[in-house]
């Protein structure tokens, strides 16, 4: 059935193991405590923002508010999709596609993570491509974005499999300690200049102009 009211429900991405989509109420609790059970090592911060290291409750209920945050606050100018994704029908990890005021510029960002027990099995590679499909291919997208700190390897190792280039450097400090990191940058001619899986996307026709494009 169709989403009349909210029809990013109705999105599905499907790759050759995954499928990607806006959780429900139940998935989203699923899904906090996938990442509750540890996405990286103790001491180590990949993210922008530290939200993995905070206490419980805080930890689950800030996880829960930031979905809630992400549909709340969705405009045409400003959007960001935080879609789950599925391995065998279980939530294992985040997958965001984002851009601000897309149909001026066509350019979208990515982040994501992933459950421990899930990672270094090419799923994360798996899961970008499936949304750079969204991207670029659904949304009509001429650039993609990311950024990893450079002790962050892995990020950067699927930016690179898929083929961004290098675009230069910054520093992003989450726990008030600037740290380093480099960008990576994808154009439409990377994205079409290289066989690329098949991903299959479904339900974008009802929501297509909530992106701005």
């Amino acid at each position: 059935m169709a989403h009349v009211l909210w029809p990013l429900y109705d999105i599905r991405l499907r790759t050759e193991q995954l499928e990607l989509r806006l959780p429900n109420e139940a998935e989203i609790g699923e899904l906090c405590r996938v990442a509750r059970a540890g996405i990286h090592p103790s001491g180590e911060m990949p993210f922008g923002i530290a939200w993995t290291t905070k206490p419980s409750p805080r930890f689950e209920r800030e996880f829960v508010q930031w979905h809630w945050k992400q549909r709340a606050d969705w405009t045409p100018e400003a959007w960001s999709l935080e879609l789950a994704v599925f391995l065998g029908g279980r939530p294992i990890g985040s997958q965001t596609l984002a851009a601000r005021q897309f149909a001026t510029f066509r350019s979208v960002s990515t982040g994501s993570w992933l459950g421990r027990e899930f990672q270094r099995r090419g799923l994360g590679k798996e899961m970008r491509g499936a949304v750079l499909a969204l991207g670029f291919d659904g949304l009509g997208a001429e650039v993609a974005t990311t950024e990893a700190f450079l002790d962050n390897p892995a990020s950067a190792g699927v930016s690179r499999a898929l083929g961004y280039q290098p675009n230069g450097s910054g520093s992003i400090a989450p726990e008030g300690i600037a740290r380093p990191t480099e960008r990576f940058r994808m154009t439409r001619a990377d994205w079409l200049g290289r066989p690329r899986p098949a991903v299959e996307i479904d339900g974008l026709r009802g929501s297509r102009e909530m992106f701005g494009g």
